[in-house]
């Protein structure tokens, strides 16, 4: 099992344009075995944290690549949503 909390950031202006994108590209986990457990969105609406779990890493690393999604974020350019992932465990 391999957990991710994703940092999202929207582009000044593209926020809508963004949270579209997140909402298409987070339906496309289960194909990799992956599964969104928590979304939450910053009260500036420029930000969001998501809590996905992957069965396995290579389930991650397939989302990465999924030609989907590519297309997707090369469809919106520079206003593409900025994220940093970064993998966590419980404590």
């Amino acid at each position: 099992m391999l957990t991710l909390v994703a940092l999202v950031e929207y582009a000044s202006g593209a926020e809508a344009a963004g949270q579209r994108y997140e909402d298409a590209v987070l339906a496309f986990l289960g194909r990799h075995g992956g599964q969104l457990q928590r979304r939450l969105r910053g009260t500036d609406g420029q930000t969001e944290v998501h809590v996905i779990r992957f069965d396995a890493r290579a389930g991650y690393e397939s989302f990465l690549v999924d030609p989907e999604r590519a297309a997707l974020r090369a469809a919106l350019g520079e206003t593409a949503p900025t994220t940093r992932v970064i993998e966590v465990h419980e404590v």
